[in-house]
């Protein structure tokens, strides 16, 4: 069972109206100071975990990791390598945005260990970049891309598609274009209303149109045409990479690993006391800086996941892979599997496959996930 680690830095330059992550903007941040919080929550983690297992992946996430100092990356892979014995080949990400990347930033980063970054271009166009409250413009993006590749191996390129008014022709010429770059991975992520964000108060009072259900279906028919055709296919829903190059931090949680997640806003699924426990952090940063002073951690909910829970979540998880499930490993896992004449249904209406004891989401079925799972566990 791989294990993983992901450290949430909750600091953005500033809120993209469409996102509902834990990002906050502050004018001041100690940043020693939030690193200090990490490590102890990282600490704490390590004492309740039990035996210890081997780290595989490191992902910085947030918010914007690339605000950070490369020093301050260091001191938390070297927190983490104290702890936990590390892999030889351990992938260590860090999410980074074009705003806030210059050479000498990305040299720290690769000298404190990082190994893959992943950019968050969203966009190749400077109109939908400045709707998608972007901090950056496509020369800006461009150029932080030619560094990042030029300072790591591995390197992703993330996209936003079913933009406002986007045409099939346009997102094709777009994709065309991304693809053009050689990234060895992409994330290619369809726009969602998420609620309670300002996109979501603009789309009620109908002053932000998205493409309908159709034209979405059709916007990700094209990107897997086009991905498929360069080299580069879904592996999962909405991520795409050369075969080997797939992000291992992810594949953890799609295959139902562990992993410790810590900062603020951050979740887990950890191995406390013997127990499957999904972890969530305090998400107002500041509360969460108290907390872990007080308390050692700032973990809101350390919650025991029953066996049915936990085997559903995992069939959720993944199903999203096109790789599928291996029906076998399941049930000696979970003590249980779907009915095969539930599979048989699914299968009939086209949205899974089952093949050599592995059950597989068709395309169709992987954008109707919720569905399937529903229809295979209820």
């Amino acid at each position: 069972m791989s294990f993983g680690v992901y450290v949430h830095w909750p600091f953005c330059a500033a809120k993209c109206p469409y996102c509902d992550f834990n990002s906050h903007v502050r004018t001041a941040i100690d940043e020693d100071g939030w690193v200090d919080g990490i490590l102890a929550e990282l600490d704490w983690v390590a004492q309740n975990q039990g035996e210890r297992p081997v780290v595989e992946t490191i992902f910085f996430g947030g918010g914007t990791p690339s605000l950070m100092r490369g020093k301050s990356a260091g001191r938390i892979l070297s927190k983490i390598a104290a702890l936990w014995p590390m892999s030889n080949d351990a992938e260590i990400t860090l999410e980074a945005n074009p705003a806030s990347a210059d050479a000498a930033r990305f040299a720290d980063y690769r000298a404190a260990g990082v190994n893959r970054v992943s950019l968050g271009v969203q966009a190749l166009n400077d109109a939908d970049l400045k709707k998608l409250g972007r901090l950056h413009d496509v020369a800006e993006a461009k150029a932080a891309l030619k560094m990042a590749m030029g300072e790591f191996e591995r390197v992703s390129l993330d996209l936003i598609y079913a933009r406002p008014g986007q045409t099939d022709a346009a997102w094709r010429a777009e994709l065309r274009e991304a693809l053009s770059f050689g990234t060895e991975h992409l994330s290619l992520y369809q726009l969602t209303i998420e609620p309670e964000t300002p996109y979501a108060l603009l789309h009620k009072n109908g002053q932000l149109q998205i493409p309908d259900d159709d034209i979405a279906a059709g916007l990700y028919e094209t990107t897997q045409e086009l991905t498929q055709a360069a080299g580069v296919p879904a592996y999962e829903i909405s991520n795409h990479a050369r075969p080997g190059a797939e992000s291992r931090h992810n594949l953890i949680y799609w295959r139902y690993g562990d992993y410790a997640g810590v900062g603020p806003g951050a979740h887990g699924r950890l191995n406390l006391a013997g127990r499957r426990t999904a972890t969530a952090a305090i998400r107002l940063p500041e509360r969460w800086r108290d907390t872990v002073g007080k308390s050692g951690h700032g973990f809101a909910e350390q919650t025991v996941i029953s066996n049915d829970e936990a085997a559903r979540e995992h069939l959720l998880m993944n199903l999203r892979l096109a790789e599928g499930i291996d029906l076998v490993a399941y049930e000696k896992r979970w003590g249980a599997r779907p009915q095969a004449q539930k599979i048989a249904a699914m299968a009939e209406q086209g949205f899974v496959t089952q093949e050599n004891g592995r059950l597989t989401a068709t395309p169709k079925g992987r954008l109707l996930l919720n569905r399937v799972i529903d229809a295979l566990l209820n």
